[in-house]
């Protein structure tokens, strides 16, 4: 059968991360649940032939561009995948691949996107008095994007990642304002676990005045950071995978397929935004 690729985009709240795990829902057990309903995949079977994925995002991480390419047959569109997927994960996009493509090796790069609520100043975040969180602290954009710049290039980032091995990476790091959120990308052609979301809290931290710009040189220092000083990651639920590039396919956009995308996930947006407001009426209420 020929190899094809597909672009699935995913809400990961549900979810504990994009790879199998025993016991838990994972988002590639529903695409190989979705392929056994489809017959693509024999019931004992471990995994389709061929079978790869870009990336393994961790648990509570969505995506809009996670790729996945294995030998289906030819009727397998994505409107057909999506028949036996849940709502919540949409194949949109497909492109045929080389009998060799792998998914994974063949990346040429992946960009995250991580959407980090981080108000200029407390006034414009409105009443926070008595709230002690560090993620609502008032960030400085000038110092959080000389932490952006800092954090990119060429370096090893064994200091933020729980990996022993293949630590040295080079990612490329941009912030945008939209009101009271940063749109933090991070471009680079792999990651480490949870280097992301490490990048984006350590920059945060220099953001808010709550690390000095020096920790970042600290930080790619030989040595390990002691406990007291160790980075913890981002919560995971701000984070989308945005893109992975691919040189050589050409991906045609399932319309049929992609129009359900888009309804599934503009209700998610209505439902969350409706969900803000019950919280902010019970949040202003309790005096």
């Amino acid at each position: 059968m020929p190899t094809r690729a597909f672009r699935v985009a995913y809400d990961g709240t549900g979810y504990y991360g994009f790879q199998r795990q025993p016991d838990v829902p994972t988002v590639e057990d529903a695409i190989f649940d979705a392929l056994r309903g489809l017959d693509v995949l024999e019931p004992d079977a471990d995994k389709p032939d061929g079978y790869a994925a870009a990336g393994r995002t961790d648990a509570g991480v969505s995506a809009l561009a996670q790729t996945v390419a294995l030998e289906v047959p030819e009727w397998l569109t994505p409107r057909a995948f999506n028949a036996e997927l849940p709502a919540d994960i949409r194949a949109w996009a497909a492109a045929n691949a080389a009998d060799d493509f792998h998914a994974t090796h063949d990346a040429a790069s992946r960009t995250y996107t991580y959407h980090l609520y981080a108000p200029p100043n407390l006034a414009d975040a409105g009443d926070t008095a008595g709230i002690a969180d560090e993620h609502e602290r008032a960030v400085d954009d000038a110092r959080f994007r000389a932490a952006c710049e800092a954090l990119s290039g060429s370096h090893d980032f064994h200091n933020l990642t729980p990996d022993d091995h293949n630590t040295e990476r080079a990612p490329t790091l941009e912030a945008v304002r939209t009101g009271d959120y940063l749109t933090v990308t991070v471009t680079a052609s792999g990651f480490a676990r949870e280097l992301v979301r490490r990048l984006v809290s350590l920059a945060r931290d220099v953001g808010t005045g709550a690390e000095p710009l020096a920790k970042i040189d600290r930080t790619f220092g030989s040595d390990p950071l002691p406990g007291h000083e160790g980075i913890a990651p981002a919560p995971p639920e701000p984070l989308v995978l945005a893109a992975v590039d691919y040189p050589d396919l050409e991906f045609a956009v399932d319309d049929d397929a992609a129009a359900s995308a888009r309804a599934i996930f503009e209700r998610r947006r209505i439902d969350r935004r409706t969900g803000s407001r019950v919280a902010g009426q019970i949040a202003d209420g309790v005096r």
